[in-house]
């Protein structure tokens, strides 16, 4: 599952430290979901959305094949 987190946060022009303080995770955590290292846990993919300005479907693309 792909994410496009960096898209929306350059667009919204905030940080990785920005959104990692608002979102109370730390700026490693927001780097890592950025970089497919590590999947949210669901609470922090609707915060993340939501300060994003955006649905949880719309943030996390599925790239399985069909």
């Amino acid at each position: 599952m792909k994410n496009r987190i960096r898209e929306l946060r350059k667009a919204s022009k905030l940080s990785q430290e920005e959104i990692a303080k608002r979102c109370k995770v730390s700026r490693q955590t927001v780097n890592a979901i950025e970089n497919n290292k590590y999947d949210p846990t669901l609470q922090l993919a609707f915060n993340l959305a939501s300060l994003l300005g955006t649905t949880v479907d719309e943030l996390f693309i599925n790239d399985a094949k069909a």
